[in-house]
């Protein structure tokens, strides 16, 4: 019910009446279990059933965390798709296995990034080889050393020092966090896993896809348009039109955001798999770009232009019940400006207020300036991380080829109506504007 209770699901609510449910349970058999497992959390007898069963395998499961802990995105963004290969090495049926990354995975190369899988230790940094299971042995070792700081109760420490393990690693072979550089280990293992199967039975080698989406922004038309669940980077900016909160942001307002509308992946991993599933015996791994920068590009500005138009003719009511007025937001162009800024603007003034501190230590306004100054400057320290871990991302300049998406696009032209696979079919300033910005506001900031 958690998941099939949302708004997302209304059409066939509306389609089925009282016979929804029934229908949803011949349809969907959901089963409890854990990627991080090696049996993925489920008995041996479900396990037998599902090898018989199955003919399409979908890993969609991930930490999306760009500073997640070391151990977990390694749990399951590598281990859980070497599980998942395990599982589908043993289905007899199987004819198709998608596994979802991220277009990110290219860290911050510049040009055209082509439509082709990692191979088993490449690397973005001249002169590094990466060896996965090195990595997991290097990680089994500090979890065993830092088993001592949460048995003394310091585990908030020990989560920071396996977030910034990931981090260090992530950064040594080229890759700007720990999120795109386990997301490109986990292609690494889904091609060691399972490209070698060969089996002697008749039923060939089944297609293995890599799906890669960009930025995955709101449902553009079906099944319900606007619809999204959690924050993307972009829409940082939104909630900060929306809350007023927002007077800087890190972006180049001419280089290109590579969005794509959320049913427009799905619809594209369908019609992935599908034809994928017909080609008999695949040698190598099919990777589609689900992205738009290439063929159909939009700006940052477009983002801004139809925000300020939208939040300037919708204004927002503030506590006292008047409309906020839509203030206009500074731009930086590069890390380099925005981190002069916020020493200017932020860093100098906590120096004074640290100061003042000091010398008043001995009266009761000197402890209470001195609790500020230190909730001040974690402030400071985590707008400072997020730069530092975002900011390859809106400062990206690099866009994605996608040939192998385009010539899928025209194999099933016939079917365009069912499955809008182009991105050129969107008009972006009446999506932002009608569509994603109010979705946003709907869904993420729970404003009706």
């Amino acid at each position: 019910m958690q998941v099939i209770g949302k708004e997302l699901f209304g059409l066939l609510k509306e389609h089925h009446g009282k016979g929804f449910r029934s229908f949803m349970d011949d349809k969907v058999v959901p089963l409890a279990g854990d990627m991080m497992n090696e049996n993925l959390g489920v008995d041996d007898s479900t396990l037998r059933e599902l090898t018989q069963e199955l003919n399409v395998i979908v890993n969609g499961a991930a930490t999306t965390n760009f500073y997640e802990r070391y151990d977990v995105a390694l749990a399951v963004n590598v281990m859980g798709v070497k599980h998942l290969c395990r599982l589908a090495n043993q289905c007899a049926n199987l004819e198709v296995f998608m596994h979802v990354s991220t277009a990110y995975v290219c860290g911050e190369r510049q040009g055209v990034v082509q439509e082709r899988a990692f191979r088993e230790g490449e690397t973005l940094k001249e002169g590094t080889y990466l060896d996965v299971e090195a990595e997991l042995r290097l990680v089994g070792e500090q979890r065993q050393k830092l088993l001592l700081l949460e048995e003394e109760g310091n585990s908030k420490e020990a989560r920071k020092a396996m977030k910034e393990l990931g981090l260090a690693r992530a950064r040594h072979f080229g890759w700007p966090n720990t999120y795109v550089f386990s997301k490109a280990m986990g292609e690494m293992m889904l091609q060691e896993q399972l490209l070698m199967i060969r089996r002697g039975d008749g039923h060939g080698v089944p297609a293995v896809v890599i799906a890669r989406p960009s930025i995955i922004t709101s449902v553009h038309k079906d099944p319900l348009p606007g619809w999204i669940e959690g924050t993307r980077t972009i829409d940082a900016i939104l909630i900060g039109y929306a809350k007023q909160s927002l007077s800087c942001f890190l972006a180049d307002l001419d280089l290109v955001m590579d969005v794509v509308p959320g049913d427009m992946v799905v619809n594209v991993m369908m019609a992935a798999m599908a034809a994928q599933s017909e080609i008999r015996r695949p040698s190598s791994v099919a990777v589609y770009h689900v992205t738009s920068s290439l063929r159909h590009p939009a700006a940052y500005a477009v983002l801004y232009r139809t925000g300020m138009r939208y939040f300037t003719e919708n204004p927002r009511v503030g506590k006292d019940g008047r409309a906020v007025r839509t203030r206009q937001v500074h731009f930086f162009r590069t890390i380099a400006s925005f981190r002069a800024f916020m020493v200017v603007a932020y860093k100098l003034p906590l120096q004074l207020l640290r100061l003042l501190a000091l010398l008043t230590c001995c009266f009761g306004f000197g402890r209470l300036l001195a609790r500020r100054y230190a909730d001040l400057s974690r402030n400071y320290a985590f707008v400072m991380h997020l730069v530092d871990l975002y900011g390859p991302f809106s400062l990206f300049k690099a866009c994605f080829d996608d040939v192998n998406l385009h010539n899928l696009r025209l194999s099933m032209a016939s079917s365009s109506s069912l499955f809008n696979l182009d991105p050129k079919t969107i008009d972006w300033d009446d999506y932002f504007y009608k569509i994603h910005i109010p979705g946003v506001i709907k869904y993420v900031l729970k404003n009706n």
